[in-house]
C-alpha cells in the first residue's frame, strides 16, 4: 500500500520541524563561513623555517636514538642468554633428582614384591 505522488498530494511539516531545519542550516553556514576565515588567515601567516641547524640536530638525535635501542637490545640479549643459561641448570638438577626418584619408586616396588 505505498502511496503515490502527484500534484495533489500534500506534505505537511510542523512549525516546529521547519525551525529545526532553520536553526541546523544556519549553524552549518556559520561553520563554513568561519572555516572559510580561519583558511585564510592561515594562507596569510608566515611558512615555519627550518634551518639547516635544526635539521641536523633532529636527524642526529634520531640517529642516536637508534644507536641506544640498538644497545639495550645487545644487553637484554645478553641478559637473555643468563638467564637461559641458568633456566637450563636447574632443570638439568631437577633431572637428576627426578632420575634418582624414579629409580627408588622401582627398588622399592621390586623388593615388596
Amino acid at each position: 500500500m505505498s502511496k503515490e505522488l502527484s500534484e495533489d498530494s500534500k506534505f505537511e511539516v510542523s512549525i516546529k520541524t521547519l525551525v529545526a531545519i532553520g536553526v541546523g542550516l544556519s549553524t552549518l553556514i556559520g561553520m563554513w563561513f568561519a572555516l572559510q576565515a580561519d583558511i585564510e588567515e592561515a594562507k596569510k601567516l608566515p611558512e615555519p623555517e627550518i634551518s639547516r641547524t635544526e635539521y641536523d640536530l633532529k636527524d642526529k638525535l634520531v640517529r642516536e636514538t637508534i644507536m641506544n635501542t640498538g644497545k639495550k637490545v645487545e644487553e637484554n640479549s645478553e641478559a637473555l642468554k643468563k638467564i637461559d643459561d641458568k633456566l637450563f641448570e636447574i632443570i638439568s638438577k631437577w633431572k637428576i633428582y627426578y632420575v634418582r626418584y624414579v629409580y627408588w619408586l622401582r627398588a622399592l616396588y621390586i623388593v615388596k614384591t
